[in-house]
């Protein structure tokens, strides 16, 4: 699969790459993004990038310490009286 088209919203690419691993799918398949240096892409590219590390850095699937908060630890954290 190549991206040679780059999206404002990176999810909409990784669902792209996503079909490339369809059900059933037995193959290895590889996935290539070109961006030619200088260019407008390489901008968004940076941008998309700079998305990617925010979203990293909030709670994802799998995080398991806000589960384990207690009532009063997550009552002081969504309340606004302090």
């Amino acid at each position: 699969m190549i991206h040679y088209d780059l999206w404002w919203n990176p999810a909409v690419e990784a669902q792209a790459t996503d079909r490339a691993y369809r059900i059933g799918q037995h193959r290895n398949v590889q996935v290539y993004r070109f961006i030619t240096k200088g260019t407008f892409e390489e901008k968004i590219n940076a941008m998309i990038q700079e998305k990617k590390q925010l979203a990293d850095l909030t709670v994802g699937t799998g995080e398991k310490w806000l589960a384990t908060m207690s009532d009063a630890e997550l009552r002081s954290i969504f309340t606004l009286d302090k």
